[in-house]
């Protein structure tokens, strides 16, 4: 039905598209909107959980979704239900998510409808992505990033010239968002092979683009230097389909970021909870720009037979309807459901390796680190190290990475911009391609613009994807007041981190330990947050000699949740009274030092993992001496110290002869810089021997 048109020489040669491909696409658009007009006249049912839909966005959306490739990604968001019909997916899937079935093929009932993330061998890859407006920038990038890096390692699975293109679907008002230009910053800083797909409806649920935007996405995306963008009109499939086409070609062949600004109409609501007819007054010039019928109309002047057409429609109504008393007949998730995919299974279950091979000096523990990280990246080539500073000038503020990037080279180590959120957020696509990244956050009170990241998309993408998409990484995090480092260098945040479900979290006070834990961390599946204390690193701080060890060997690991017994006694007179301390990190050293005032009294359990937390050993020590002290660098108030304490007061109250300690640093907001007034703030050994003898004699 359609001729090639001829174009004169040295003019670009028109883009022909298939008859074929014209009626699966008025086939999947007309489906689309039999969808969401069934949803709306059964909102009594759908409107159960929220949902959005593509209607006004379907031409733009299927000429996506229908040249996409199994070796594609994709990152979908909640209005994208025809681009995922485009990538085939069936109404019956779409509808199980609707419905928050058992069944849906995406999270297992657990997120919202157009919530996806697949991984078929016959369709694109789909990571999890939250429904956080902007934030899937990143971790999206992050997939463009590992399909670069294991390209330039040639280790990638693709091998032909067909290479994979990944695609970060979003609306245009999400662009204002911070961490998009986080995301756009390091696309063009490193040509990573992205396409931002923007629709633009101009509304941001109930404020418009007068009201929430400077400029669109296309004027935004101008000031990114090698950025190169294109405009269309959404609502045209036939513009769309060719721009769209044109991209994805020289995408998969030079390999360098694009973004397509589309104009479309929203013709449906916000979401079933924020209904159109609430604050919409452009409805009327929005259904002129309806997509459905102005492609309808070009195809019928095509040539195509109404009849056909119309007979199409009314066959997609039909398998929506039955696709939907099929869903709805579906199982519902079952309560034992909830307790899958936290994590996924990790391989570390026992601690191996030679802790202290013989012939070797001392080693201090920030040399510990580093000789763990060198030997995975030697034996790994999908192991990579990035954040600011650690490339091959400086090799991270302190020489945690000194010489890894002269040994393997700026393609595996590498600076990156001041960019937290995107630093973290990108280990989730990292992850997702099969890369394994170690990255830093240079200090713990830097960590704060990335926590966004870490709770949103990194601890929920195992359990939201129904374990899918577990995300492997490692985040590293020098922390502690050392040295007068003031209050934007000194902080402790592991209570805030530890009240992130989906992470776990390491906290070792030895080079012995932290090596272990930074190699068992490697080959878990799921996200890993070591904290690696400045004032331990060197083994400087008087008192602190023994966490300078023997470095283990090269295959030692510790499984998480397994504590070290740093003191251990067992009374063998009852007229002298006894306690355990329960420490981590730096208070290690202050309760071993603190307790020589009270020999044979004090056991010291150092945790090693916050979480998951080896709660057999503390439980069994509190309950052989019946009387516990925390010790914690924290101001104590609301802190994983005290929620530590109330689970042992729980399981050990029968036990105890006296209530649990807890000490740590003054409740105050910052350390602050002068030396005086952070010795004042901090614990030491003279406290918490005060603490130990007044918890002793009680």
């Amino acid at each position: 039905m359609l001729t090639e048109t001829k174009v004169p020489k040295n003019k670009k040669q028109e883009i022909i598209i298939p008859e074929k491909t014209l009626l699966k696409a008025y086939q999947l658009m007309t489906t689309a909107r039999a969808m969401s007009d069934l949803y709306e006249e059964r909102s009594a049912i759908t409107a159960k959980y929220v949902h959005a839909a593509s209607r006004g966005h379907e031409a733009v959306q299927l000429a996506l979704g229908l040249q996409l490739k199994p070796q594609d990604y994709l990152s979908a968001y909640y209005r994208d239900d025809s681009i995922l019909l485009g990538i085939g997916m069936k109404p019956f899937e779409l509808m199980l998510q609707l419905l928050a079935k058992r069944d849906d093929p995406f999270s297992g009932g657990r997120t919202y409808y157009c919530h996806p993330s697949l991984k078929r061998d016959d369709m694109p890859k789909i990571p999890h992505q939250s429904s956080a407006t902007g934030m899937q920038a990143i971790p999206t990038t992050g997939i463009a990033m590992g399909v670069q890096y294991l390209e330039k390692q040639n280790i990638s699975p693709y091998k032909g010239t067909d290479k994979p293109v990944v695609i970060c679907s979003m609306g245009d008002a999400a662009v204002t968002e911070g961490e998009v230009s986080e995301a756009f910053q390091m696309a063009v800083l490193h040509q990573y092979p992205i396409i931002y797909f923007i629709q633009d409806n101009e509304w941001d649920i109930s404020a418009n683009a007068k009201e929430t935007r400077a400029m669109n996405a296309a004027e935004y995306a101008k000031g990114f230097k090698g950025l190169e963008v294109r405009s269309i009109e959404g609502n045209n499939f036939f513009e769309s389909y060719k721009t769209l086409y044109e991209v994805i070609q020289i995408v998969r062949k030079e390999r360098r970021p694009f973004l397509i600004h589309a104009k479309v109409p929203l013709l449906g609501h916000h979401t079933s909870g924020v209904r159109k007819e609430w604050y919409r007054d452009d409805m009327a010039d929005a259904l002129k720009k309806d997509p459905l019928p102005i492609f309808k109309k070009q195809l019928i002047d095509l040539g195509f037979d109404e009849n056909i057409l119309e007979d199409i429609e009314l066959l997609s109504k039909k398998t929506v309807l039955a696709d939907f008393e099929k869903a709805l007949a579906s199982e519902d998730p079952r309560p034992e459901d909830l307790f899958t995919h936290d994590f996924a299974p990790t391989p570390i279950t026992e601690e191996t390796g030679e802790r202290s091979p013989e012939g070797k000096e001392p080693t201090v523990m920030v040399d510990c680190a580093l000789f763990a990280v060198k030997e995975l990246m030697a034996k790994h080539p999908e192991c990579l190290l990035y954040g600011q500073d650690v490339g091959g000038r400086l090799g991270g503020v302190f020489r945690e990475a000194a010489t890894l990037a002269k040994t393997f080279g700026d393609d595996r180590v590498f600076n990156t911009p001041i960019e937290e959120a995107y630093i973290i957020g990108s280990t989730v696509g990292m992850s997702a391609v099969g890369c394994k990244p170690i990255v830093e956050v240079q200090f713990a009170d830097y960590i704060w613009p990335g926590l966004n990241q870490l709770f949103t998309e990194v601890s929920r993408s195992c359990y939201l994807s129904n374990g899918k998409y577990p995300v492997s990484c490692i985040i590293r995090v020098p922390i502690g007041a050392y040295g007068s480092g003031g209050p934007y260098h000194s902080s402790s945040v592991e209570s805030v981190l530890a009240n992130i479900k989906g992470i776990k979290i390491a906290y070792p006070s030895t080079g012995a330990d932290l090596k272990g834990l930074i190699k068992s961390a490697y080959y878990d599946p799921n996200p890993v947050i070591i904290f690696e204390h400045k004032g331990l690193y060197w083994s400087k701080i008087k008192g602190t000699e023994e966490a300078k060890t023997i470095e283990p060997d090269e295959n030692y690991v510790i499984p998480f949740g397994k504590s070290r017994m740093v003191q251990e006694i067992n009374p063998n007179d009852s007229r002298l009274s006894t306690m355990t301390v329960i420490t981590y990190g730096m208070g290690v050293y202050w309760a071993k030092n603190a307790s020589k005032q009270f020999p044979g009294q004090i056991e010291i359990i150092d945790l090693r993992t916050i979480y998951p937390i080896d709660e057999e050993a503390i439980f069994n020590s509190v309950n052989k001496h019946n009387k516990c002290l925390i010790v914690t660098e924290e101001p104590i108030f609301n802190t994983f110290a005290q929620s530590l304490a109330g689970r042992i007061q729980r399981e050990c109250f029968q036990y105890l002869d006296a209530p649990i300690f807890v000490i740590g640093s003054e409740n105050m907001p910052a350390v602050p810089l002068n030396s005086l007034l952070e010795q004042t703030m901090l614990p030491n050994a003279e406290k918490v021997a005060k603490m130990m003898k007044e918890l002793l004699e009680y």
